[in-house]
């Protein structure tokens, strides 16, 4: 089942950016553009977006970019160029260095920490570049998104099963800057006792006793299949339930014992 599902990871980190229309990238602090004018080289330079969002360009000199996208800034130089400078001036930019947007992940990745985003960059494909998920990953992305304009804070609930097996890419959202990303660890349950594989394992849906006990192996043939407790926590209270049935369903932390038999 792990090898289904890295695949399928793996399919979708490759086919998912052709799906979903591109988003231009807003330039910021720290971002370092190279700028050419069509058939003026001596124009053609390199510039660092500086901390009040401001770039220098030879002729016009500083040009305000705050909150501008790679094509409006170079659709800005045009027009600055073309007041007294230049007649129909042709401007393309390029982000040389990603430097101004910056997302941390934490929880259950192989390499948690502050990254720093190029382009636009899906949940896929973050997880991908922060060394993807642990073994012991949950299924639940949780993100943190500032909103600057309603002075909040946004949590965007991400299904990793609805998105990566059930393949509903409206979920692949796209990471933006500032955002604080958590992978959450997975719920487990154990079994013990007279099954062939006894240790813990990660709680799927609608998991039940027998097929829990499958999962780890099945009774070995000492066990007494009759006598199946589950120690549980109820109420913050530990429990013990004796002779539960195969059908019940299990829970997160649920400690499934398999006796031995004595005839």
């Amino acid at each position: 089942m792990r090898k289904i599902y890295l695949s399928v990871f793996s399919i979708l980190l490759i086919i998912l950016p052709s799906l979903i229309g591109a988003v231009e990238y807003t330039v910021g602090d720290g971002d370092i553009l190279d700028i050419k004018v069509y058939e003026n080289d001596d124009l053609t330079t390199t510039v660092r977006v500086s901390a009040n969002d401001t770039i220098r360009v030879p002729l016009i000199g500083e040009v305000d970019v705050a909150n501008l996208t790679v094509s409006e800034v170079a659709s800005r130089i045009e027009k600055l160029l073309a007041d007294g400078y230049l007649v129909n001036p042709q401007v393309d930019v390029f982000v040389k260095e990603y430097r101004s947007k910056k997302v941390i992940i934490l929880g259950q990745v192989n390499r948690p920490g502050l990254y720093e985003l190029q382009g636009k960059t899906t949940l896929l494909e973050f997880l991908s570049k922060a060394g993807g998920l642990t073994t012991d990953a949950g299924s639940i992305v949780t993100i943190k998104r500032k909103i600057p304009e309603e002075n909040e804070t946004d949590n965007i609930i991400i299904d990793l099963n609805r998105l990566v097996k059930d393949g509903d890419t409206t979920l692949n959202v796209t990471i933006r800057d500032g955002d604080s990303v958590y992978i959450s660890k997975a719920d487990v349950y154990y079994v013990s006792g007279e099954v062939n594989k006894p240790g813990y394992y990660k709680l799927e849906k609608e998991i039940t006793i027998i097929k829990a006990i499958t999962t780890a192996g099945g009774f070995t043939k000492i066990a007494s299949k009759g006598k199946v407790k589950v120690n549980r926590v109820v109420d913050g209270e530990q429990k013990v339930l004796e002779n539960v049935k195969m059908d019940m369903p299990v829970l997160a932390d649920d400690v499934i014992i398999v006796p031995e038999s004595f005839f």
